[in-house]
C-alpha cells in the first residue's frame, strides 16, 4: 500500500485543532492559559484529569498516563490504522493527499469501508422515503406528528419490501457482499445474502462525531413476522452498549447545559427535540447501562452535582423495571438524577401529539428525584397495613434513603419514609444509618482542588501489585531547585517558541540538579529546530524512559499564568533564573577556592577577575527582570 507523504501528515496535523477532535467526545473546559481539561475517555474517573493543549497538538491524562497527538487519539477512539486516521482528518478539512509513489490514493479498507457503506445506505434509504412505495412509511411518520422537514432533520428513510434493494444500490457503488455483511446491512440465509431491513421506516444511528454506524428500523406491515424494532447487529463500528441515538445532535446542548434527557425510543427523541428539549437521547435496542453512562459523562463534563440527568419511563411494569435498573447505575453519575413520568402514561411522542410541544417541556420540569421515585416503587410492593409489610418495606427502602448523595436532604427523606410507613422516626433513622454503613465503598477518583496531578486514582490504573516505573511531576523532589527546573522546562515546552531563542538556548545548556528533569532537558536540547510546529510533542516523546511520562506532563500541565503574554514573560524569567542560579553556583565554587589561594598570587588574581565577571553577568541578568 502506498504511503502518505510525510509532509502531508505534518500539514494535516498543523491544520487540525486537536481540541475540535477531542471535543466531539469529551466536554472540555478551560484549565488555565492554553490548556483544556475534561473527563478521560481512556479510563473511568470522577474528577477531570485529561488535559489537552491545542497549541502543541497534544493530550495527556494525569490519571492513567495515556497521551498522544490527534492521530493517536483517533486511532484509540475509533480503532483506525494510522493511514485511516490521516485520511479521516484530510477528508474533514478537504485536503488532497499525496502518496510517496506518486500514484492515486489507494482504496481504503476495513473500518473505513464500513463507515462508507453505512453512509451510502443512509443516503439511499432517505431517497426511498419519497417513492410511491414508501406511502406507509410517510403515513407512519405523519400520524406521529413528523413532517418531511422533521424526517430530513433526523435523516429518516425507508427500506423497500424487496430482498435486494440496498444490496443492488450499494454494489453499484463498488461495495462487495462481504463488506455489506460486515456492516450489518445484509443477512446471510440458506439461499444466500439479502437485505436485513425490508419494508420498514429506518433511522440512521450515528456516533458522537456524526458518522452513520448503523440503523434502527420499525415494522410497518402486518405480514412482517420480524420484531417490531430491528437494529443493526454488533459490528466492528456498532456496539449497542455504547451507542446513544440522537447524541450527535444533542451533544452541544448537553455539554453547554450539563443536562441530558434519557427517553426510550427514536420517535421520543424526535418529539423532544422538535418540542425544544434538545438534550434528549435514547439507547438503541438495549437497556440503558453503564457504558452509556460513561459516554454521557464525558460529553456532559459530569464532574459535579450541578448537572441533571432526567429519565422518562412508562408507568407500566416494564417502565418500573427500567427505572429500578437505571437506579442501580445512577451513582455512576456525579450529576443529580431525576425521573419524569407523563400523566396518563403517555410517552414523549404521544404527549407531543396529544397535548403539544409545551406539554413535553412541562414534563421535564415536573421531574422528581430518582431516589424518591424508586422509593415509592419499592414501597408499592408491600402491604403497609401489616407489621411484616412495614418491616419489609423499611428494609427495602432504607438503602435508597441512605444512598442520597446530598447529606442535607437525607434527614428530610428519613422523616418522609417514616411518615409513609407509619413507623417511629428513631427506628427508621437507625435502619437508614445501618444501610449507609453497609454501602460505603471507595470513590472512583479524588483530586486535590485545582490540582493537575491525582491524589489517588485507582480506576483504570495498572494492577497495584505490578511495578510502576513512571516518573511524574508528583514524584519530583519538593525542593526550590526542582520547582524552578520544573516550571522552566514546562514554560519552554509550552511557550519557548515565543521567547528569545538565545535565552532559551543558554538556559538549556545548563545541566539540571534533578536527574529526571535533566533527562527532559536533554530531550529538548536534542531537537534541531524548536520553531517548527509540533517540535515540543516530538521532544517529549523522544525523552528516554522512565522519564517520558514526566516530559509529557510538563508539556500538557497547566502553566501558572493567566494569559499567553504573561506565560511568555514568565518563561523568559524562569530561563534567566536558571542562568542566575548557574552564576551563583560558579561564584560559590570560586569563593571557596580563593580562601585557599594567596591574595597576591597569579591564581588569586585570576579568581578575583572571574568573580568580577560573574558579578557583572548576574547584574545584567537580574537587571532585565
Amino acid at each position: 500500500m502506498a504511503r502518505i507523504a510525510q509532509s502531508d501528515v505534518d500539514e494535516i496535523k498543523a491544520r487540525t485543532n486537536i481540541a475540535d477532535i477531542v471535543g466531539e467526545r469529551v466536554a472540555l473546559k478551560s484549565a488555565g492559559v492554553g490548556s483544556l481539561k475534561g473527563l478521560c475517555p481512556f479510563h473511568d474517573e470522577r474528577s477531570p484529569s485529561f488535559h489537552v493543549r491545542p497549541q502543541v497538538g497534544y493530550y495527556h491524562c494525569f490519571g492513567c498516563g495515556e497521551s498522544g497527538d490527534v492521530y493517536s487519539f483517533l486511532r484509540a477512539m475509533d480503532h483506525l490504522s494510522f493511514t485511516e486516521a490521516v485520511e479521516r482528518l484530510a477528508g474533514r478539512i478537504g485536503y488532497t493527499l499525496h502518496y510517496e509513489d506518486g500514484g492515486a490514493a489507494p482504496e481504503t479498507s476495513g473500518r473505513t469501508r464500513l463507515y462508507q457503506a453505512n453512509t451510502a445506505a443512509a443516503d439511499w434509504f432517505r431517497s426511498q422515503l419519497a417513492t410511491p412505495e414508501a406511502d406507509a412509511g410517510r403515513r407512519f411518520l405523519g400520524e406521529r406528528g413528523f413532517d418531511a422537514g422533521a424526517a430530513a432533520h433526523f435523516g429518516v428513510g425507508y427500506a423497500p419490501k424487496g430482498w435486494n434493494g440496498v444490496r443492488d444500490a450499494l454494489k453499484a457503488q463498488g461495495f462487495t457482499d462481504e463488506e455489506l455483511l460486515a456492516a450489518g446491512l445484509l443477512s446471510q440465509g440458506q439461499r444466500g445474502v439479502y437485505d436485513r431491513f425490508r419494508g420498514r421506516v429506518v433511522w440512521p444511528i450515528r456516533d458522537v462525531t456524526g458518522q452513520t454506524i448503523g440503523f434502527g428500523a420499525r415494522r410497518l406491515y402486518e405480514d412482517d413476522q420480524g420484531p417490531k424494532y430491528l437494529n443493526t447487529p454488533e459490528t466492528p463500528i456498532y456496539k449497542k452498549a455504547q451507542v446513544l441515538y440522537g447524541l450527535d445532535l444533542a451533544k452541544k446542548d448537553i455539554s453547554r447545559s450539563h443536562r441530558v434527557v434519557v427517553v426510550e425510543g427514536y420517535t421520543d427523541v424526535m418529539a423532544c427535540h422538535l418540542a425544544g428539549v434538545t438534550t434528549a437521547i435514547a439507547s438503541c435496542g438495549t437497556a440503558f447501562g453503564s457504558d452509556h453512562i460513561t459516554v454521557l459523562r464525558r460529553v456532559m463534563g459530569d464532574d459535579s452535582a450541578a448537572g441533571e440527568v432526567v429519565f422518562t419511563f412508562d408507568p407500566d411494569a416494564a417502565g418500573q423495571k427500567a427505572a429500578l435498573r437505571a437506579f442501580g447505575d445512577e451513582k455512576r453519575f456525579a450529576a443529580q438524577t431525576y425521573v419524569a413520568v407523563a400523566p396518563d402514561g403517555l410517552d414523549p411522542c404521544d404527549l407531543r401529539l396529544n397535548k403539544g410541544d409545551a406539554a413535553v417541556r412541562a414534563l421535564m420540569d415536573s421531574k422528581a428525584p430518582m431516589f424518591e421515585f424508586v422509593m415509592d416503587q419499592r414501597l408499592a410492593g408491600f402491604d403497609l397495613g401489616t407489621v411484616e409489610g412495614r418491616v419489609g418495606a423499611l428494609r427495602a427502602a432504607a438503602p435508597i434513603v441512605a444512598d442520597i448523595r446530598d447529606s442535607a436532604l437525607r434527614p428530610g427523606y428519613t422523616r418522609v419514609l417514616a411518615r409513609k410507613l407509619g413507623m417511629d422516626l428513631g427506628e427508621v433513622r437507625s435502619a437508614v444509618d445501618r444501610a449507609a454503613r453497609a454501602s460505603r465503598t471507595p470513590v472512583l477518583s479524588e483530586r486535590a482542588p485545582g490540582s493537575a496531578t491525582p491524589v489517588a486514582d485507582t480506576a483504570g490504573a495498572p494492577d497495584a501489585s505490578a511495578p510502576v516505573a513512571r516518573v511524574t511531576i508528583a514524584t519530583l523532589p519538593r525542593t526550590a531547585d526542582a520547582a524552578l527546573e520544573r516550571d522552566a522546562l514546562m514554560g519552554i515546552l509550552q511557550y519557548g517558541h515565543l521567547v528569545d531563542s538565545a535565552d532559551v538556548d543558554a538556559a538549556l545548556a545548563l545541566p539540571m540538579h534533578v536527574a529526571a528533569l535533566d533527562a527532559v532537558r536533554q530531550g529538548i536540547l536534542a531537537q534541531p529546530d524548536r520553531t517548527r510546529i509540533g517540535w515540543a510533542a516530538t521532544a517529549a516523546e523522544a525523552v528516554r524512559e522512565p522519564y517520558r511520562s514526566l516530559a509529557v506532563e510538563l508539556l500538557t500541565a497547566s502553566f501558572p499564568a493567566l494569559t499567553e503574554p504573561e506565560a511568555q514573560l514568565s518563561t523568559a524569567s524562569l530561563a534567566r533564573r536558571l542562568r542566575v542560579r548557574a552564576v551563583d553556583d560558579q561564584k560559590r565554587e570560586l569563593l571557596g577556592a580563593i580562601q585557599r589561594l594567596s591574595a597576591d598570587s597569579e591564581e588569586g588574581r585570576a579568581v578575583r577577575i572571574a568573580l568580577r565577571d560573574l558579578d557583572a553577568q548576574r547584574a545584567t541578568l537580574t537587571q532585565i527582570e
